[in-house]
């Protein structure tokens, strides 16, 4: 084999892929699509790495690559083999942490949801002809397949998002509220989210920077006695951020809806001055708000707080669901397709069992 050509073939392959994630990302990281590019970009990576090793035909780099190779695939036995217990136990810390909200029963809803599709498994296979299982399974395997796809995609957008970063002066930072403890006090991971602003505050501060204006974004609900963006001010203040540094914007119900009335608040300052702005969320909320700022037209990235382990699952299950509901026609077309080819398996089954 001519290894020469390969690996040069190889190496324009590669660094096609990482151009491209790279162009991707920097030119707007604030896209779900940068999941896809920098996960092909990886992919290629690895080939070209066995391809190298090949090539070289080092035994030293055949048994790391060998040490790497199996530490993955046992990971991966682990994860298929007590993914039910993991997701349970995390349902149970949360519902005992956090309520018994829809919201936090995601990770129990899907164990539920995995333990009721092996029993029908074994019905299916005990009691439905063969035909009807296979074009069943095909069904059910690829949406598995799918959800797996979009769902990496999309935890690779989210974690190279939460890498971003810039040094800019900055002259604004957004807070996205959230919803407030007995309808008044800041909750946990609200706390989060103005804590790294006013981290980032006083870091531009003390490097004899101007200080940026922190605008606290979140409207009142139904079930709270102030504005989030009041209770939120109050917490920085109690916290040594000068009330002059402060704005609110107490209208907004979504996080679209933080973005634009943030939007028109800089712009009424800024009367067309260019400027640099951050938005605060939680971690793992940042991808689906830095969407949400583009969508608004707002030149802004963000800096995503951290948030209990315990909790991130569950959380970032639910912003997947969120994105998948963003985007439904794309997916309900791909699933409508899937189920269309089920179907035309069922029929023609059924027409070979009947001899029609």
């Amino acid at each position: 084999m001519n290894w020469n050509w390969f690996i040069f073939g190889t190496i324009l392959f590669t660094a096609g892929c990482c151009g491209l994630a790279a162009y991707s990302y920097l030119s707007e990281p604030r896209r779900l699509r940068n999941g896809l590019v920098i996960n092909i970009a990886l992919l290629s990576l690895v080939g070209f790495a066995a391809t190298m090793v090949m090539a070289i035909n080092s035994r030293f780099l055949l048994v790391i690559a060998i040490i790497v190779l199996v530490m993955v695939v046992v990971l991966l036995l682990m994860l298929m083999a007590f993914h039910l217990v993991l997701l349970l136990w995390n349902a149970l810390l949360v519902w005992r942490r956090e309520g018994h909200n829809l919201g936090n029963m995601l990770t129990l809803l899907i164990a539920i949801g995995l333990i009721v599709l092996s029993i029908l498994d074994t019905v299916e296979r005990q009691f439905f002809p063969s035909w009807l299982f296979y074009s069943i399974t095909v069904f059910v395997n690829f949406c598995w397949f799918y959800v797996f796809i979009t769902g990496l995609n999309f935890l690779t957008a989210l974690v190279a998002y939460n890498r971003w970063r810039t040094h800019k002066p900055l002259q604004y930072l957004i807070v996205l509220g959230a919803g407030l403890i007995d309808g008044k006090r800041v909750s946990g991971l609200l706390g989060a989210r103005i804590d790294v602003a006013i981290k980032r505050y006083k870091k531009q501060v003390a490097a004899g920077q101007p200080a940026p204006t922190i605008i606290f974004s979140g409207g009142q609900g139904r079930d709270e006695l102030v504005s989030e963006a009041s209770a939120m001010r109050d917490y920085a203040v109690a916290h040594g951020i000068p009330e002059s540094d402060t704005l609110l914007e107490d209208q907004s119900k979504t996080t679209l809806e933080n973005m634009r009335f943030s939007r028109k608040v800089i712009d009424s300052r800024q009367q067309g001055r260019p400027y640099h702005a951050m938005f605060c969320t939680n971690n793992y909320h940042l991808l689906r708000a830095g969407v949400f700022a583009r969508m608004a037209g707002i030149d802004a990235n963000g800096i995503g707080a951290k948030t209990r382990l315990y909790f991130l699952p569950n959380a970032t299950i639910r912003e997947y669901i969120a994105f998948m509901v963003m985007n439904k026609r794309r997916h309900i077309i791909v699933m409508g397709l899937a189920l269309a080819y089920t179907i035309i398996t069922l029929i023609l089954g059924a027409m070979h069992i009947l001899k029609f």
